[in-house]
């Protein structure tokens, strides 16, 4: 027996066909085997079978269907029928017997990179034979139209997957032999057209993939208006350049080990334990603000991580975090990509290629992903891994029934029982000492409301006083709860405000202050300089402070020298801050936390990038901020790294910190840019923008707009990123600022040679060079000089690039320009070696890559290393060639760049 719901709606016994009925009847049959085996709901079924336009007497008519669709399930003999349970109707079949349902299993068993290629392709083959045409044909409805548009995008999904295990398995005649009716089916389809072209250049036939590439280009334009995704353009230019990577040749990938430490002295929550005993899938771990969620998914992933050897993810989603700033799920990505150490170079832009890209990593290995603290099914769904094998443990204040409907478990975490509770307090205090005062562990147990985050409060108060009785620091906690309200985040069944209190009550007064101050801190963690500045105190007086926090369980050392708090104890010290200090001092805090972070950027992005242009005045130091000062380059990048999403926090202020908003978003953009985050790039700067807005300054607004259009650039979003420009430019002329009109002129230029616009850029360049050279802005001239150079270049004309680039480097080389002078010298030899002056091109090459060596740009000195080898081989000197490509070889490889594949085609093709 086989239930067919790909193609026409039939039900196959014996090899003979039964009558399903009609359209209508059909759908309710196809509404119950998409779920079969779980409960559909009466309103569900009628909500798929007729949506908006249900007869007057649907569940009449419902049951009417239902009753012929059982008779007919009868004559299909015992292994399928319809059973109604108290959540709905089920079809209870072996899901095998339903043909989409295997083709999804089949499917999954092809994701699984534990089994072979061959036997992949084998039942990924059986998978898509299952295809008899489009799904439910001749049944109509919105819900029936989704379910087809679902279905499409899985099977192309499974043919791309098929594809990529055949061309792996050497057989791209038959993905070439498959693909054009697929292409005619699913005309529009990029990866399709992806697969094909990567086939024809496996065959031996790039000239076909790149006659293919035009087709494609031209269907899009004519019919969609669009040119074709980065994916199919990259392909494209590495096919022409002769540089794929050859299978066999990626860089290895970190393994992740991102877990917090875990709880110690651990009580409790044995069944919860046991029902998180699978490891694949998703579970959904839910309950009420300090019940326990992070402590038992934490404690969990430390005793299940030998389950998992590719590797433990952790983010903390901050889904209700009081600051109301949750985590995106593209910073969630991009850090799980950054975790695996994928090189910046090959993450795609978008969020999308990057879901995409995160999933294929885990496609192939077995990961724990912990995401905790979600605030919704949204923010949960990119980070989901979208092959077996993976386990994502999810935890949240929210059930997220979306999830669980998709088929996640959910394992709800109430409050401990009495027994529970009196386990964590002997856990954590010695069961000799619980046991001499049963009494009044009974009472602390009542008076915690036996919340686990309250119970470790008062664990910790005790701890510190082992020679207090606990009956004592009982009487202390029920004075405490005298007058207090009920604490608005928390269940309506219990009172943590009672207990925080009663422990903050106990801190001194230096230690409380900084506590309330540490409410006004945007998090999610924070390093002691930044709490010393908060504070406006000395490093050395605020280190016991923070001891004496952590102490009292107010805060935690998750590493050293790095603070967090749970964000019912930040909302609490929030709360505490409006009630107990005044405005100004609160104002004035918030003042030295900024200009802490402010100056502390400044600091290290002049270290990561010595060439850029000197910032606007900064908003002076307030008295008391101790900021950063890191060594080098290497520290400094550390430094942007860890506090990447307290700076992308600390953007978010009110407009009476507009200044201050401003510069922070101005020094931390070339990090953001330099390292990819682009997205995270265009939110700060448009905060800034608006702050500069308000702040009616054109010169901030201006540039603002200039660098959101050049990340826009690299998102190749080239239209939105012209028009920011042009505002950009408006603005700057509008103030006379000839600099500024300058740079937007460079950033076009470079947005017209990734567009292939080389004449348009050239005359971006020469305006660009005009403007720099009316404000005497010798650099700029220099470095347009070179740019209009390197137009002429590319146009052919290498006579005139020689002449403009030896002016720039006359220039550089007077203003002690080591980077400038580094890429002229490479325009310099690109052209020598163009006009056959090969000996003249091999200096001008070597020059570059000694300035670039020393000023420690290794992409630009791996890059003029490329063109050095060339300019050797030009000349037949194989031995001196094979020395520069092995050294450019060498950086790229440390450096995880995609060209590495490049150069190891020309070691390769050159013995």
């Amino acid at each position: 027996m086989e239930l067919r719901l790909f193609g026409e709606v039939q039900l196959s016994v014996d090899g003979g066909l039964l009558d399903v009925g009609t359209p209508r009847q059909q759908a309710v049959l196809a509404a119950l085997a998409v779920d079969a085996g779980r409960p559909v709901a009466v309103e569900m079924l009628i909500d798929r079978v007729w949506h908006d336009d249900p007869p007057v007497q649907a569940r009449n008519v419902l049951y009417s269907h239902l009753s012929r669709i059982r008779q007919l399930l009868r004559k299909a003999g015992e292994n399928i029928h319809v059973d109604r349970r108290n959540a709905g109707y089920v079809l209870d079949v072996d899901p095998d017997q339903v043909d989409l349902h295997r083709f999804s299993r089949l499917v999954e068993l092809g994701r699984d990179a534990r089994g072979g290629d061959v036997e992949r392709a084998a039942v990924l083959t059986e998978a898509l034979g299952l295809w008899r045409g489009t799904p439910l044909a001749g049944v109509r409805g919105e819900w029936v139209e989704q379910v087809r548009e679902s279905w499409h995008r899985r099977r192309l999904d499974a043919i791309v997957l098929w594809g990529e295990v055949e061309l792996r398995l050497g057989r791209f005649d038959g993905v070439i032999g498959a693909l054009p009716d697929l292409l005619a089916e699913y005309p529009l389809a990029e990866p399709l057209e992806v697969l094909f072209m990567r086939a024809l250049h496996a065959a031996g036939r790039d000239a076909e993939a790149v006659e293919r590439y035009g087709v494609v280009r031209r269907r899009l334009a004519d019919e969609l208006g669009t040119d074709p995704g980065p994916e199919l353009r990259a392909l494209h230019s590495a096919i022409l350049r002769g540089d794929l990577p050859k299978p066999g040749r990626e860089r290895a990938l970190a393994t992740p080990a991102q877990l917090p430490p875990d709880i110690p002295a651990f009580a409790g929550r044995a069944e919860e334990l046991r029902s998180l005993g699978s490891t694949a899938g998703i579970i959904v771990v839910s309950g009420t603000a300090g019940v326990g969620k992070t402590t038992l998914a934490v404690h969990w992933a430390h005793l299940a991580r030998a389950e998992f050897p590719g590797g433990q993810l952790y983010v903390n989603l901050r889904g209700f975090d009081p600051t109301g700033s949750p985590v995106a799920p593209g910073e969630a990505v991009r850090g799980f990509l950054d975790a695996f150490e994928v090189p910046s170079a090959q993450i795609p832009a978008s969020l999308d290629a990057q879901v995409g890209l995160y999933r294929s990593l885990l496609a192939d290995r077995r990961v724990l992903v912990v995401l905790d603290n979600a605030r919704d099914a949204e923010q949960v769904r990119p980070l989901l891994p979208g092959a077996p094998g993976s386990l994502a443990l999810v935890t949240s204040r929210s059930q997220l029934a979306g999830l669980v409907t998709e088929g996640a478990r959910p394992v709800p975490l109430d409050l401990l029982d009495d027994r529970e509770a009196r386990e964590l307090l002997a856990g954590r205090l010695g069961a000799q000492r619980t046991a001499a005062e049963p009494d009044a562990v009974d009472e602390i147990v009542v008076l915690c409301a036996r919340l686990p985050l309250a119970l470790a409060v008062v664990a910790a108060r005790a701890a510190m006083h082992p020679r207090f009785r606990l009956a004592a620091l009982a009487r202390e906690l029920h004075e405490a709860r005298g007058g207090l309200d009920e604490f608005s985040r928390a269940d309506q069944a219990t009172d943590p405000r009672a207990v925080f209190s009663w422990s903050y009550l106990q801190l001194g007064a230096a230690a409380a202050r900084l506590f309330r101050l540490t409410g006004l801190h945007p998090g999610p963690d924070l390093g002691t300089r930044a709490a010393a500045s908060l504070a406006g105190l000395p490093v050395g007086v605020t280190r016991p402070l923070l001891a004496e926090l952590a102490d009292a369980h107010l805060v935690a050392e998750d590493s050293p020298g790095r603070y967090t708090c749970h964000d019912l104890l930040r909302a609490y010290a929030s709360e505490q801050a409006r009630t107990l200090d005044p405005e100004p001092e609160r104002h004035a805090a918030i003042g030295r936390m900024l200009g802490h972070y402010v100056h502390s950027a400044n600091h290290a992005d002049r270290l990561l990038d010595p060439r850029r242009e000197e910032p606007p005045t900064l908003t002076a130091l307030p008295p008391g901020v101790v900021p950063e000062r890191v060594a080098d380059h290497g520290a400094a990048l550390a430094w942007f790294r860890a506090e990447r999403r307290v700076l992308l926090a600390a953007v978010h202020q009110p407009v009476e910190f507009d200044a201050q908003v401003w510069e922070l978003a101005w020094t931390m953009r070339r990090f953001l840019a330099h390292q990819g985050h682009w997205h995270d790039e265009i939110e700060t700067l448009t905060l800034a923008l608006a702050a500069a807005r308000r702040l009616g300054d054109p010169i901030k607004q201006a540039y603002a707009q200039c660098y959101v259009g050049c990340t826009q650039v690299w998102l190749e979003k080239f239209e939105d990123a012209r028009f920011r420009f042009s505002v950009a430019l408006d603005l700057y002329r509008d103030a006379d600022d000839l600099v500024g009109q300058a740079h937007v002129r460079y950033y076009l230029c470079w947005m017209l040679e990734r567009q292939e616009r080389v004449a348009e850029a050239l005359a971006q360049a020469e305006q660009g060079l005009d403007l720099f050279g009316r404000a005497g802005h010798e650099a700029g001239q220099a470095k347009c000089l070179n740019a209009v150079g390197w137009f002429h270049a590319l146009s052919g004309d290498h006579e005139a690039a020689i002449v403009h680039c030896e002016r720039a480097l006359e220039l550089q080389t007077a203003l002690g320009d080591q980077l400038g002078a580094g890429q002229t010298w490479h325009s310099l030899g690109y052209s020598h070696d163009h006009l056959g002056h090969h000996a003249r091109s091999i200096d001008c090459y070597q020059a570059a890559v000694d300035l670039f060596r020393v000023t420690g740009y290794r992409f630009s000195e791996a890059y003029t290393l490329m063109s050095l080898g060339d300019a050797h081989d030009h000349v037949g000197d194989a031995g001196a060639a094979r020395t520069a490509w092995g050294n450019a070889l060498e950086i790229l490889d440390q450096l995880g760049h995609l060209d590495a594949a490049k150069v190891r085609a020309k070691l390769e093709n050159h013995p």
